[in-house]
């Protein structure tokens, strides 16, 4: 298995926590991995977990093509 070449977060940025849409509980880790659009109004986002995005395969949006 190849070694990440990112870290998950930054060594001196602040940490955050989200909520992970998968497991339905509160995460360190969490990243957006998908945006709800909506034709009028806000959208949302759904957020995602290091142990949810590798068991469902989701990738955050950042790293998306």
């Amino acid at each position: 298995m190849s070694e990440p070449t990112q870290h998950e977060t930054a060594p001196d940025s602040p940490r955050t926590i989200a909520w992970c849409a998968w497991h339905q509980g509160l995460s360190g880790t969490a990243r957006l991995v998908r945006i709800i659009e909506q034709a009028s109004g806000p959208g949302a986002g759904l957020y995602a977990c290091a142990p949810c995005r590798e068991a469902y395969r989701l990738v955050p949006v950042a790293d998306q093509p």
